[in-house]
């Protein structure tokens, strides 16, 4: 059966919740060797607030002593799954991409205190939005030291045709992933240099600006979500039956909440707005470099020397390429509330 996913884990109990399950079915209980258990329990921790909390969550699993057992009879391997799409509707771009780094390294950590393998599963989507790009830069970005000779990515929707409908594309790709993942791996066999504390702060402020735009912009903008209902296609892609999933948690529900994250990006791509992908970048890099060259010339580094921030601006850079304010506008006209919707329009076209 290999690996049950919890979605939305926001405890410790909701991890043993599944096991007790298993037991009362004969997948876990107890051996002449000790405590067991046939499927693997994968928490997923998807928001930014719930990445904020992994660690703790984590170490709260981690020191219940019948759970460390069962992970001992699994070859103390746990593998922990990183939801890009939910953080990145739930903070932006910078603080998603930013809290899935950190909690890289938190797992790291977690792993060489405990002297337990932890396998991160990267649940990316095919769009920047939900954590999409090229795979080998995006596994060459990971913090150093953290790829340890595995991964694992999810490949979904649209992307399976692009990159696996035919040999050479489906060589090329599985390729371009293996030659990334050894490469991500070099400090199995030497040391590899660790990140520059400069660039980590000058990440943290950046993370901070970009959030608190982008929050204001979806939770403090009144008439937002009305926006978003009526200048995105969003109704009609609720009722196509392409999706696994339906496209809110709750029918009727026209909250941030409710809304899934597959839906919300498709449905602001197919506007031309592309806004989860790139909103709050330009406001971050203008409040924190202002007019100071040095500041300019330390962001050139970071690009230049970071594989991070590389691969960060590279897919914003993608993605803005994407977005047609032109095209935006015109969608902008369907509103009832013009005066509201052209006010968010603009907003978001100054950004």
């Amino acid at each position: 059966f290999g690996n049950y996913v919890v979605s939305m884990t926001h405890e410790a109990s909701h991890i043993l919740e599944v096991l007790v399950l298993a037991k009362e079915f004969g997948l876990a209980g107890w051996s002449r060797q000790g405590l067991y258990s046939e499927i693997a329990v994968t928490p997923l921790f998807e928001t930014i607030h719930d990445l904020e909390r992994m660690e703790a969550v984590m170490g709260r699993l981690l020191d219940n002593p019948e759970y460390a057992e069962i992970l001992r009879s699994q070859e103390n391997v746990q593998e922990v799954m990183l939801g890009y799409s939910d953080s990145c509707k739930d903070g932006g771009i910078l603080s998603s991409s930013w809290s899935l780094y950190q909690a890289q390294l938190e797992l790291s950590a977690l792993a060489d205190r405990r002297r337990i393998h932890i396998r991160v599963f990267h649940g990316r989507g095919g769009s920047v939005g939900r954590g999409g790009g090229p795979t080998h830069e995006a596994i060459l970005a990971q913090p150093a030291n953290t790829v340890r000779g595995q991964i694992k990515i999810t490949e979904q929707g649209e992307v399976l045709s692009f990159k696996y409908a035919n040999l050479e594309t489906a060589v090329y790709e599985l390729t371009v992933g293996v030659t990334g993942l050894m490469r991500a791996s070099f400090g199995l066999i030497q040391a590899v240099p660790t990140d520059d504390p400069s660039f980590l702060k000058v990440m943290d402020e950046l993370t901070k600006t970009g959030e608190a735009v982008y929050r204001e912009l979806i939770q403090q903008t009144p008439g937002f979500m009305d926006y978003f209902y009526e200048a995105t296609p969003l109704n009609e892609i609720a009722h196509m039956n392409i999706g696994s999933r339906p496209s809110h948690r709750q029918r009727g529900d026209r909250s941030m909440n409710s809304i899934r994250a597959i839906p919300w990006v498709f449905a602001w791509a197919q506007s031309r707005h592309v806004l989860p992908a790139w909103f709050g970048l330009g406001s971050a890099i203008r409040s924190w470099r202002g007019e100071d060259p040095e500041r300019l010339e330390l962001l050139r580094k970071m690009y230049q020397r970071w594989p991070f921030f590389y691969s960060l601006l590279g897919n914003i850079t993608m993605a803005m390429a994407k977005a047609d304010m032109t095209l935006a506008a015109e969608y902008a006209t369907l509103p009832r509330d013009q005066k509201c919707a052209q006010q968010i329009f603009a907003k978001i076209h100054a950004e």
